[in-house]
């Protein structure tokens, strides 16, 4: 009889329970491992139809053999349709230079080191889903830089399909790092780099569904209401701390639009939301709020200090770029876009509770 034995000793069911757990850990593994194989495979293929020039030498109908006759040999196969097949190419000639290039770029380091940036390369290409490839190939077909930018986007940040594609017709890789900022000047270099690519130009707040006539509390509460694709518009790793969050300035009190919290930069950000086209005026509100947080917020061996960004409706580029030379706090100047449509559900990844406790120690603001 075929029944479970009722044990309700505790090392036991944490015996059951950590087996579980390690068995669906080895079924990603396997998944992941197999995904990379086949990625490779998929890859060689490409690479021999192109570099034998089969299409020359056994003239165009050849794919169309090619995948009666690999499917016969493997019936029980996937992916060797001709449509797939056609897929391979497009692959490999997509990516092709960037293997080209490696080896002459790290030519003049040592010989160890060229193995070692040739798999760094595979690992990132290799990594992700073929229908996310499929997908880059349809898009960026002429433009491998871009095709590239969205592959190791996915690989960092787990992007799901429809994320990846939500982002791709937002045209995030024109958007990435544009914002006007001081970072170089006021950041350590090893922090500047990737707080300037944190930022947008424009962000894209159509998931808002704004339409009509607004003020900046309709703006903001809009996009709290949702606050998953404000998030995910914002970049992994930001954490909501709060709306017109409270500071206690002597006798006064400020409130800040939006406070958020970056754990990949460790540090709070500040953000203000004017409807409006920018001003000095504007900076300098931001530039108060950035130094309350680093006097009040901000602790000693946990944070670095505050970044502040400014998203406005319209701006001036010149004129933002004299006020933020004339701070020499981390601040940064874009403008918010409401015309571009996302998909009505859209998932991604975002700080875990766990990651956020962990990075802020539970100290409770």
């Amino acid at each position: 009889m075929n029944k479970s034995i009722n044990i309700l000793d505790e090392e036991y069911l944490q015996w059951v329970e950590d087996l579980s757990v390690r068995y669906r850990q080895s079924q990603i593994k396997a998944a992941v491992r197999v995904n990379r194989e086949m990625l490779k495979y998929y890859w060689e293929l490409g690479r021999d139809i192109e570099e034998m020039h089969v299409e020359d030498r056994w003239g165009e109908g050849v794919i169309k053999n090619l995948s009666i006759d690999l499917q016969h040999r493997n019936p029980n196969s996937t992916g060797l349709s001709v449509r797939n097949i056609y897929y391979c190419k497009k692959f490999y000639l997509l990516y092709r230079q960037y293997f080209a290039i490696v080896p002459q770029a790290v030519a003049q380091l040592e010989d160890r080191k060229m193995p070692q940036a040739v798999a760094q390369l595979e690992e990132m290409l290799f990594s992700i889903p073929w229908g996310h490839h499929r997908y880059l190939m349809d898009r960026c077909s002429k433009e491998p830089a871009e095709a590239l930018f969205y592959v190791k986007k996915t690989m960092e940040e787990g992007w799901s399909r429809d994320v990846l594609l939500n982002f791709m017709d937002t045209g995030l890789y024109e958007r990435e790092g544009k914002a006007l900022t001081n970072f170089t000047r006021t950041l350590p270099n090893e922090t500047s780099e990737l707080a300037q690519e944190l930022t947008k130009d424009p962000y894209n707040f159509a998931f808002t569904g704004i339409t009509k006539p607004y003020n900046e509390r309709i703006l903001k509460d809009a996009l709290l209401g949702n606050i998953s694709q404000f998030l995910l518009e914002l970049g992994t790793g930001f954490a909501y701390v709060g709306k017109e969050f409270r500071l206690q300035i002597g006798q006064k009190e400020k409130f800040i639009d939006l406070l958020f919290y970056n754990l990949k930069l460790s540090c709070y950000v500040v953000i203000e939301v004017k409807i409006g086209e920018f001003d000095f005026q504007d900076l300098g509100q931001l530039s108060g709020y950035v130094v309350a947080c680093n006097h009040i917020l901000k602790k000693e061996r946990r944070d670095n200090p505050t970044i502040g960004l400014l998203i406005c409706r319209q701006k001036d580029s010149l004129l933002a770029q004299y006020a933020l030379e004339g701070s020499n706090l981390p601040l940064g100047i874009s403008e918010y876009d409401l015309s571009k449509l996302y998909p009505e559900k859209v998932e991604g990844t975002m700080p875990t509770i766990e990651e956020i406790e962990m990075k802020l120690g539970n100290v409770k603001q």
